[in-house]
């Protein structure tokens, strides 16, 4: 959607299609730093500016890119998912399947480490 929306827009601001009345709202949000409505009501919540917006959603991005492509992370940061509570229940959830406890009697936990490079932790804390 966002994609489609700049595209769209840099067609308008050349001539090449008319300036509705979206694309306008879209190119004054943007100019004056705020996040365009559309891109907020398909994204998680924030009050941030628009460049830190794009930051936290290209970091968001990278962050489900190499989930899909690559493994479930080591580290995971939990602020860029969309609905962090939702993957905490699915681990306990999960965990508890493979292991076969039960549900009702167990808890998550985290171990807080010194380390802050999450490029360096090399293995999942079981």
């Amino acid at each position: 959607m966002i994609s489609v929306s700049l595209f769209d827009l840099k067609r308008a601001l050349v001539g090449e299609i008319g300036m509705s009345s979206a694309l306008d709202s879209l190119s004054g949000t943007m100019f004056n730093g705020g996040v365009p409505a559309d891109w907020l009501r398909i994204a998680p919540q924030s009050l941030k500016n628009l460049v830190g917006w794009i930051e936290h959603f290209l970091r968001r991005y990278k962050q489900y890119k190499a989930w899909d492509e690559v493994e479930e992370p080591k580290v995971i940061w939990l602020s860029g998912l969309h609905i962090p509570a939702s993957y905490l229940t699915a681990l306990v959830q999960m965990t508890c399947r493979s292991k076969g406890w039960a549900l009702d009697k167990s808890t998550l936990y985290t171990v807080v480490l010194k380390e802050r490079d999450p490029s360096k932790i090399t293995k999942r804390i079981d």
